[in-house]
């Protein structure tokens, strides 16, 4: 007994063993389970259910039938396994939002996007669709694809579907294999086709070249494909990422009893993301603080078609709270792209080029079959009537043989011998019944012979001309396109998608300050409301007593903000990149956000919405130098920054504004000068950024240039009269009291002419002055008297254009700011002393002035709102002292 166990036990090495086991496994998960045939762009369990299927008579025109019924032949006949695994296999067929084209026809609840389970297959009935039925089913029966033993051996199943159409593509694939995976997506029929037909018709195409017609993916989901550049990795090296985004739009929705709230409406979603577990991640995200600015979400959907509405907070930005959702939600994810499909039984990673050949390759092969097998039943056909014809024309010596033959191998003998028929002859003739000897059924015989003759011709022709072949694959395809093709679903945009930084913050006006000392902050403009003129406003800033506010103005908060050194040096940032603080913190020292050298000093900050290059740079020093350069030049500034000007030794970089070639220039000085003159070419050459400049304006004195403006074209402009440049108005001496009655009349006849510049000084008044009584001069004069002033020590603050519409911001050297409508301030003459624009403290002089930007389109009524509700407890907490001052002074 031991001798006969020693003798059936083998001695093997147990890692050749293990080794060989496991590539043997991997190899059946390989090729019998996970990955699809590139040619009918199946796997063998989809295969087997469609098979199944038409074996059972479920074609498109007859009734559902069970699924039970499908279930049970598969794993019967050709899948050994589990029903769960065929039933989920045939369900996902059956799914619009899983399959760009279904290949089965359900009946009853086969589950949702919200990936509720389908009904038990009991409960179910399918058929198959007409796209499957014709498209990879048809020709099955003429000998076109192979046939295999099933597991039992006990019958026959295909080893792959004559497909008509390009399967693999058409509704993509996922499956994970031992070591490899496949991740195919779908498209669109009509693109595929396209694609075919241009590479039947240039069989040298790249893969480039066929993106013309096969432009991306198209997802039964729709949604939207931002950019091309995922889907041209994928095409040309089989692997790639596809990112895809909800579509989404924005809804103002109306509800009884409470306001209109502004909601974001989705209605497609990117392919295979479950719309219930969205739901629950946005709410979560809700809940942990991630996102802002959403109050409700709801499921609208039904059967009319997907609606998620998420509605937002009154104070919520829509574009803000989508993007923030594209960035932290499914609804924007990347679709990850791995064309692993088989060829001829290997793993192979398909190009788009090399899937459409190998589907064409096929359909060669399956054609050259299909027509071998009409010939062989054509001639087998024919060869039956040439003996029919035979005994038609000798037919009584026929039937004399027949009667007096003993039986009917004795009569198949003779007619074999006599006439030299086959056996298949001979059969045919004993077959053959006595109607068929009438006359008009002869002459069908020989109709049917003459036809037969000419068919069997032209598939010779056709298997000896591979031109012709191509032709009806094209001609198929055609066909299948002209009744199966859909539009495309899924929108290719030109974008990338990459959600920028900006994108995820609301581009809402703000407030940029700078301090003398070099702290900056930022702070929403809806800070601080509109107040009247001459009270005593707000502290925007807690400055210390040895700094002073330096910069101060109104950007939105995706602007560039270009902040220009008293060196000449420019540096960048985006204005949200600038640290927000509240109206009481001091501010972020700039050393922190711009790498500037010890002992510079920002003189100049400019925002800037857009580089056009239709406009330029004004620069101006404190020695008088002015020069214009492209604004171009400094879109991208490096994070070291850019030399903007080269400066004389002594010399310092104070004003830079945007200007165009049409637009003046208006030069203040400290004295009440200023000298208005034009930016052509004539007067201003563009320079580059490392020159000089020119002279702007001759100073007498101690006098030194404090403001600087750009008037727009199309403003009143009086050229300068003949004469010298020295006749400058430098005195008035009229009495106050004759004339307040003559003031009062001329600034109402000049308000309703517009604009103005307004004309700010130190000690805190104000007027504002028709641009007409500014007169065009030269370059380099003295200029006009803008101002007189009301004490011996006050000096202009600024000058700066205003009309009707603007709302002014003033703040002073400790910080305080005044918000107020430039309507509010008087409209005088040139030589007069303005009116009190803001209540100063002890040793406090305004430093500067800004106006405020309009609202966005989108934004006004939010602000509109906010404004009315904090105008009230402002105003509530306005003391005596900030009753309006009746101080308006006239000109002497």
């Amino acid at each position: 007994m031991t001798d006969i166990l020693e003798d059936r036990i083998i001695p093997t090495d147990l890692r050749g063993e293990m080794s060989r086991s496991y590539l043997e496994y991997a190899m059946s998960v390989i090729v019998g389970r996970a990955l699809p045939d590139a040619r009918d762009g199946l796997k063998p369990v989809h295969r087997r259910i469609l098979y199944a299927m038409h074996e059972l008579g479920m074609t498109a025109d007859r009734p559902f039938r069970k699924c039970a019924r499908v279930v049970g032949d598969v794993i019967g006949k050709y899948h050994p396994h589990g029903d769960t695994a065929v039933y989920e296999a045939l369900v996902r067929m059956a799914q619009d939002f899983s399959m760009r084209d279904r290949m089965v026809d359900g009946h009853g609840n086969f589950g949702s996007v919200d990936n509720d389970p389908a009904a038990a297959m009991r409960y179910t009935e399918c058929r198959l669709t007409r796209i499957s039925q014709f498209g990879l089913i048809q020709d099955i029966e003429r000998d076109t694809v192979n046939f295999g033993d099933n597991y039992d051996g006990s019958q026959q199943e295909p080893l792959v579907l004559p497909a008509r159409i390009p399967q693999l593509l058409l509704n993509g694939s996922s499956g994970i294999a031992v070591g490899m995976a496949t991740n195919i997506p779908p498209h669109n029929l009509g693109e595929l086709v396209d694609g075919l037909v241009a590479l039947i018709a240039d069989p040298n195409l790249t893969d480039l070249e066929l993106m013309q017609y096969i432009p991306g993916p198209d997802f039964p989901t729709g949604a939207l494909i931002l950019g091309t550049d995922g889907a041209r990795e994928t095409y040309t090296t089989g692997r790639g990422s596809v990112t895809m985004r909800a579509v989404a739009s924005f809804e103002t929705i109306s509800a009884s009893g409470r306001q209109d709230r502004e909601a974001i409406i989705i209605t497609e979603m990117p392919y295979q993301t479950n719309k219930a577990a969205l739901i629950e991640r946005i709410a979560e995200m809700v809940n942990e603080k991630k996102i802002d600015g959403i109050s409700d979400i709801r499921d609208e959907s039904d059967r009319d078609g997907m609606r998620l509405v998420i509605e937002l907070k009154r104070d919520a930005y829509p574009k803000v709270v989508l993007n923030n959702l594209y960035k932290s939600t499914p609804l924007q994810s990347n679709f990850s792209c791995n064309m692993l499909a088989l060829v001829d039984g290997e793993p192979i990673t398909l190009t788009l080029r090399h899937a459409l050949q190998v589907f064409l390759d096929f359909r060669y092969e399956v054609i050259t079959r299909r027509t071998q097998y009409e010939l062989r039943k054509a001639e087998e056909r024919d060869h039956l009537l040439q003996g029919l014809l035979i005994a038609l024309n000798h037919l009584d010596a026929v039937i004399a043989l027949i009667r007096g033959a003993d039986d009917s191998s004795s009569a198949k003998a003779g007619l074999i011998e006599n006439y030299g028929l086959s056996e298949a002859q001979a059969d045919a003739i004993l077959a053959m019944q006595l109607r068929r000897l009438t006359a008009q059924d002869a002459d069908k015989i020989h109709d049917e012979h003459n036809q037969l003759v000419e068919k069997i011709a032209d598939l010779q022709h056709i298997l000896a001309n591979r031109d012709r072949i191509l032709t009806i694959t094209r001609e198929e395809l055609e066909a299948i396109k002209a009744e199966f093709t859909t539009p495309r679903r899924s929108r290719i945009l030109p974008n990338e998608g990459d959600i920028d930084t900006a994108d995820l913050i609301a581009n809402r006006e703000t407030i940029v300050m700078v301090t003398e000392q070099g702290y900056v902050k930022r702070m929403p403009v809806d800070t601080f409301t509109a107040q009247h003129r001459a009270t005593r406003g707000k502290a925007s800033a807690n400055v210390k007593d040895d700094d002073a506010i330096a910069h101060f103005f109104a950007c939105r908060s995706h602007d560039k903000v270009l902040f220009f050194t008293d060196r000449g040096k420019v540096y960048g940032v985006k204005a949200y990149e600038v640290p927000e603080s509240g109206r009481a913190a001091r501010g972020t020292a700039v050393v922190q956000l711009l790498p500037i050298a010890s002992g510079e000093k920002i003189t100049t900050v400019l925002p800037i919405s857009e580089f056009s290059e239709d406009e330029y740079l004004v620069m101006l020093t404190a020695g008088g130098y002015i020069k214009k350069t492209k604004l171009p030049a400094f879109a991208n500034i490096r994070s070291n920054g850019l030399i903007a000007i080269a400066l004389e030794e002594g010399d310092l970089l104070r004003w830079v504004r945007r200007a165009k070639a049409d637009n003046t220039i208006i030069v203040g000085s400290r004295q009440g000068m200023s000298i208005r003159f034009r930016t052509d070419h004539e007067q201003l050459r563009p320079m580059g950024r490392d020159t000089r400049g020119v002279r702007s304006m001759r100073l007498t004195g101690d006098d030194e240039i404090v403001s600087m403006d750009i008037l727009p074209a199309g403003l009143a402009e009086i050229e300068e009269v003949e004469g010298s440049e020295e006749d400058i108005d430098l005195t008035v001496t009229v009495n106050e009291d004759e004339n307040l009655e003559a003031e009062t009349t001329e600034a109402e006849n000049e308000k309703a002419q517009g604009p103005w510049v307004l004309v700010v000084t130190r000690g805190g008044y104000g007027k504002r002055v028709p641009v007409s009584q500014f007169r065009i001069q030269k370059r380099a004069g003295k200029g006009l008297r803008v101002t007189k002033f009301k004490t011996g020590q006050d000096q202009l603050a600024s000058l700066c254009l205003v009309d009707e519409n603007n709302e002014l911001m003033i703040v002073t050297s400790r910080g305080i700011v005044m918000r107020q409508s430039t309507d509010a301030i008087a409209c005088q003459s040139r030589t007069a002393r303005g009116v009190r624009l803001q209540k100063l403290d002890t040793s406090d002089a305004i430093v500067g002035a800004t106006l405020v930007p309009p609202a966005l389109e989108e934004e006004s009524e939010d602000l509109e709102d906010q404004n009315d509700s904090s105008v009230t407890s402002d105003i509530a907490a306005v003391t005596e002292e900030s009753v309006v001052e009746t101080e308006d002074v006239t000109e002497e």
